[in-house]
């Protein structure tokens, strides 16, 4: 009784059933996993392509986004300037209450 089959079946005769459903259902996994895998591929290489598949058309004469954009754009420019400009005042005024302290110093010494 070394044959492996169901029970009560000829001895001869050994039931395969079982394994060809096994390698077929293994099979559509790694096929299954080998195409996700390609087209995870070709997303990330055709990402723009994509996109624009899904990205809706812009309507007719008006565009507010870019527009609001631009703007938030110019406004973020606008803030940096502003806080460069204030920043290169504090510097200034640093350095010019530095060099008042190093004249002090300077004639205090000297006296």
């Amino acid at each position: 009784m070394g044959v492996h089959g169901l029970v009560g079946s000829e001895p001869d005769t050994i039931d395969y059933s079982v394994h060809e459903a096994w390698n077929e259902a293994t099979n559509v996994y790694l096929l299954v996993i080998l195409v996700s895998f390609g087209l995870l591929i070709y997303a990330r290489k055709n990402k723009r392509k994509i996109m624009r598949i899904f990205a809706l058309p812009p309507a007719a004469g008006s565009t507010p986004e870019p527009n609001f954009y631009n703007s938030l754009q110019k406004v973020r420019l606008r803030q940096q300037l502003e806080m460069y400009s204030l920043a290169r005042k504090y510097e200034q005024q640093q350095q010019q209450q530095q060099q008042q302290g190093q004249s002090d110093s300077v004639q205090l010494s000297m006296e």
